[in-house]
């Protein structure tokens, strides 16, 4: 029987998450660690966020209670974004000039091996980023406003939008994707980035001159919360499924086989709240760009997810840019660390050429030390052993123009979504 809890109906033993009970005290079972009002975990997601930043909140005044907005949160009529981030179905892509998109996907590229990989690697190791898209939400300044079109503007990295820029002068490590698109190839003249692809840029050492600009002048750390309520809830299903926060710096070794044995052995029901964790945090992020659904539909119609304040594309764009970013900063710092070069990555996966077929084997410097460039951990953001193939395999793979990263998940093919 469904029940009323925290403002929430809760469907006891129902595996899809909303809300983390660690706020409420008490050791409580995996059904109702998280919970879900209803629909899917991308929809249960987009509740959650309004959940913990509502638009209006009850207000008293002399005249008595009245609806109030809520600081740091969205309005609560729907706005539309720019011309540049929004699908090409959209009204307003119908006049748009073809690249005049700002095209933000997650990375699919791959290189050639060097000589040296050729000669000295055996093995091709991936690793992967714990919950890229959560870890990247956190603190992220966001848009709580519509628009503003502006020319020649003079980049501010505080403000959340698009802007037109030439990126294309950059020298990045070609050894490494480049990070400002999503093939990894150099840019071949203007496009339209993020705030945090553009000061990422800055970082490197670039010189900027944006020639227009989409520009949130009201903006905020509005995922903030989400963030937090869900990293609580896959720290707190790791440790139920004993994996806890700290076991990769008490004992690394122990933290690989856990993680190696978790689907044989893990209780089958935080599995499953496991699993529906990282489709929800997903899936929301998913959402804020959801396409048109259903037959008839015909380009340039508006479509019901339009009207959903939290229909933004650039709250999209930011996230995943700033997983980017985040990787390719990681990236550069393995490289320099430990001479090791990532020639494959999908998503937030990175392979690697090894000398053995484990984590370690490319984790660990000369001197014996594990790097932390690259830090195996639970936690968001730190990093897990996917799989590793014979050189040989990911060589033809290679030959092939396939990704090796696609197919270096021991026993399995890893998703660009996952």
């Amino acid at each position: 029987m469904a029940k009323l809890r925290h403002g929430f109906i809760q469907r006891q033993c129902h595996p899809l998450p909303l809300l983390s009970d660690s706020a409420f005290g008490g050791n409580v079972c995996p059904c109702s660690r998280v919970l879900t009002p209803r629909g899917s975990t991308a929809v249960s997601g987009l509740e959650l966020v309004t959940a913990l930043r509502p638009p209006t909140r009850a207000v008293r005044t002399e005249a008595g209670w009245m609806s109030g907005r809520v600081e740091g949160s969205r309005p609560k009529e729907a706005f539309d974004p720019a011309p540049p981030e929004v699908p090409d179905v959209h009204p307003l892509a119908q006049d748009r000039e073809p690249g005049g998109e700002l095209v933000t996907e997650a990375w699919d590229w791959f290189r050639e091996l060097t000589d040296d990989e050729k000669k000295t690697a055996l093995y091709a190791v991936g690793l992967d980023v714990n919950m890229a898209f959560l870890a990247a939400a956190g603190r992220l300044t966001l848009p709580l406003s519509g628009p503003v079109h502006e020319l020649n503007p003079a980049f501010d990295k505080t403000i959340p939008g698009s802007w037109l820029v030439d990126l294309s002068h950059i020298d990045t490590d070609p050894l490494l994707p480049s990070p400002f698109s999503a093939d990894g190839e150099r840019p071949t003249g203007p496009a339209w980035y993020s705030t945090v692809k553009v000061a990422y840029a800055v970082e490197l050492g670039a010189t900027v001159r944006p020639l227009e600009g989409w520009l949130r002048h009201e903006h905020g750390p509005y995922l903030d919360p989400w963030h937090k309520r869900l990293r609580a809830a896959y720290l707190e299903t790791m440790a139920a499924l004993d994996v806890p926060g700290d076991l990769a710096d008490r004992d690394p070794v122990a933290f690989l086989d856990a993680m190696a044995n978790l689907k044989a052995t893990g209780d089958p029901a935080e599995l499953a709240v496991l699993t529906a964790i990282k489709q929800t945090a997903k899936g929301t992020i998913g959402k804020m760009r959801e396409r048109p659904r259903g037959h008839g539909y015909k380009p340039g119609e508006r479509w019901p997810a339009l009207d959903r304040p939290t229909w933004d594309p650039l709250m999209r764009a930011l996230v995943i840019d700033t997983a980017t970013v985040n990787f390719h900063r990681k990236l550069r710092k393995m490289a320099a660390d430990t001479g090791l070069h990532a020639f494959a990555v999908l998503s937030d996966c990175a392979v690697f050429a090894a000398p053995g077929p484990g984590a370690l084997d490319i984790l660990t410097r000369p001197d014996g030390t594990l790097t932390t460039s690259l830090r195996l951990g639970v936690s968001p953001g730190l990093v897990k052993f996917e799989g590793s193939r014979p050189m040989p395999e990911v060589a033809e793979l290679i030959a092939d123009d396939t990704n090796p990263a696609r197919h270096i998940k021991t026993g399995g093919v890893v998703s660009a979504d996952e």
